[in-house]
C-alpha cells in the first residue's frame, strides 16, 4: 500500500511525553535466525547508548520482537511494534520472504520502515511500487541486481577464460529476478560482453542438477554464477567434482555474507574459495556518525565479545540505528511519522556502511551501497576469510587478497 492510506488503522502518535519508540523485528527463531544474530548484537551494543544519547534531544527507547523467520510471524511482529507499543520507526534485514512484509506492513499501518540486505530493485519493484507511485513511508539502503553484475564480471574477467557463463539459478524469486530483462543481473552482465547460459530454473531444494552440468559442458562454459543456498552449491560441485569438470571460478550471491562452516568428510565448504559480493569489512574505512567507530572497530568488538568471526552484515545492522537516530534527530516532530518520512527522503549522512543518499537515490526512498568483489579463502586464524579482491566501486578499500581459481 502506498502513500499515508490506512494510517488511521495502524499508528496513534505518543502524546505523553515526546518518547520516540524505536522498533525492531529480528529473525531470532526459525531458519532465518543466523541472518538475524548481527542485527540482535548491534541492538544489545547501542540500545543503552542511544536511549542515553537522547538524539535532538529525544527521548528514545527501542522495542523488538522476533519475526520468526516466517511472513506471517513478520507480519505480526510488525502489528505489535505499531499497535502496542507505538514504534514511529521499524528496523529489520534480511529475508527474501520476511523483509518486505515487515516494509508492506509498515506502510499499512502509517509507521516508518527502513531496511537494508536486498537488492534495491526486488525491494522497490518487486513490492509494487513504479515511477509514478512511490512509497510513503517505508525507506531502504542497499545495492542493486546491476551492482553485483558489475562485481562478479570484474571477478569473471580476472578468472580469465571463456566469456560464456553458466547461470545456477532457481526457478523463485532469486532466479527470476536474476533474469529480469529491465531490473535484473541478466541485462547489465551482458552489456559486460559476458554471454549466459540459462537453462530452466531449478526447484529449491535441488534434487539433482545434472540438466545444468550437461548444458554448461556443451556451451564451453567455464565459469558459473549462482543465487543457490548453500546446501544447493555444495550439490552443484560435488555433481561437478564427480564428472570431472571443474569450473575457474563459480560466483554467487546469496548466504555468501557468512564465513563458511567446516567441510562434509568429501571435502572442503560449499562456499571454499567462490567468489561473492564485499558490502562491508573491517577493512572498509567506513566511521559511524554516531560515535566515531571504524568499520575494523566493530568487527573486533563482535568478535571479542561473541568469540566468532565477523559477519558483512554487521555494518548495515549498525547503519540502520545510525539512520533512526538521525531521522530522530531531523525531524520536525519525532513522535508522527510523517514527519519522520520527510526527514528522510531527501537524507545524506555519513555511517559505517558508508555514504547514504536518499536525494540522489536510483528511485524515491532508496539509498544505494557500492559493492567490491570478494572470495572466501583459506584463513589460518578462521579457517576462510572474505578477502577482498576488486574494490570496485569503494573509495579507499583495498585489495587483501588475490583471486584463486582452478
Amino acid at each position: 500500500m502506498h502513500g499515508d492510506r490506512a494510517v488511521a488503522a495502524g499508528y496513534r502518535p505518543d502524546t505523553g511525553g515526546g518518547i520516540v519508540t524505536i522498533g525492531v523485528v529480528i529473525a531470532r527463531s526459525g531458519r532465518l535466525a543466523s541472518l538475524g544474530d548481527p542485527l540482535d548484537f548491534v541492538l544489545s551494543d547501542l540500545a543503552p547508548r542511544l536511549e542515553r544519547m537522547a538524539p535532538g534531544g529525544n527521548r528514545v527507547r527501542l522495542v523488538s520482537r522476533d519475526s520468526r523467520s516466517t511472513a506471517e510471524g513478520a507480519r505480526q511482529a510488525v502489528a505489535e511494534l505499531v499497535r502496542d507499543e507505538r514504534a514511529v520507526i521499524v528496523l529489520t534485514l534480511a529475508g527474501t520472504q520476511v523483509l518486505p512484509v515487515v516494509a508492506d506492513t509498515c506502510e499499512e499501518l502509517g509507521a516508518v520502515c527502513v531496511s537494508s540486505t536486498f537488492p534495491w530493485q526486488v525491494y522497490y519493484y518487486g513490492r509494487g511500487a513504479d515511477d509514478e507511485r512511490p512509497f510513503g513511508r517505508t525507506f531502504h539502503f542497499c545495492w542493486g541486481l546491476d551492482d553485483i553484475a558489475g562485481v562478479f564480471a570484474e571477478l569473471w574477467e580476472c578468472a580469465g577464460g571463456s566469456r560464456a557463463v553458466g547461470c545456477l539459478w532457481n526457478d523463485g524469486p532469486q532466479g527470476n529476478w536474476s533474469r529480469h530483462d529491465r531490473h535484473g543481473f541478466a541485462p547489465a552482465a551482458r552489456a559486460r560482453g559476458h554471454r549466459l547460459v540459462d537453462p530452466p530454473g531449478y526447484r529449491e531444494p535441488a534434487a539433482d542438477l545434472d540438466a545444468h552440468l550437461r548444458a554448461f559442458r556443451d556451451a564451453d562454459v567455464d565459469l558459473v554464477t549462482s543465487a543457490a543456498t548453500a546446501r544447493d552449491l555444495a550439490l552443484f560441485r560435488a555433481t561437478a567434482a564427480r564428472s570431472g569438470w571443474h569450473p575457474r571460478l563459480i560466483t554467487c550471491s546469496r548466504w555468501l555474507a557468512y564465513p563458511p562452516g567446516p567441510g562434509g568428510p568429501a571435502g572442503p565448504p560449499a562456499q571454499a574459495n567462490v567468489g561473492t559480493l564485499v558490502y562491508w569489512s573491517p577493512a572498509h574505512p567506513y566511521r559511524s556518525s554516531l560515535d566515531d567507530r571504524t568499520a575494523a572497530d566493530l568487527a573486533g568488538s563482535y568478535e571479542q565479545r561473541t568469540g566468532r568471526q565477523w559477519l558483512q552484515p554487521l555494518g548495515l545492522a549498525y547503519a540502520l540505528f545510525e539512520v533512526a537516530a538521525h531521522a530522530v534527530s531531523t525531524a520536525d516532530d519525532a513522535t508522527d511519522p510523517a514527519s519522520v518520512a520527510s526527514a528522510l527522503r531527501c537524507a545524506e549522512l555519513e555511517t559505517i556502511a558508508g555514504r547514504l543518499d536518499w536525494a540522489s537515490g536510483p528511485v524515491p526512498n532508496v539509498a544505494v551501497v557500492p559493492l567490491a568483489g570478494g572470495q572466501w579463502q583459506p584463513s589460518a586464524r578462521h579457517g576462510y576469510e572474505l578477502a577482498v579482491i576488486t574494490p570496485g566501486r569503494v573509495g579507499g578499500l583495498r585489495p587483501t587478497g588475490d583471486l584463486v581459481v582452478t
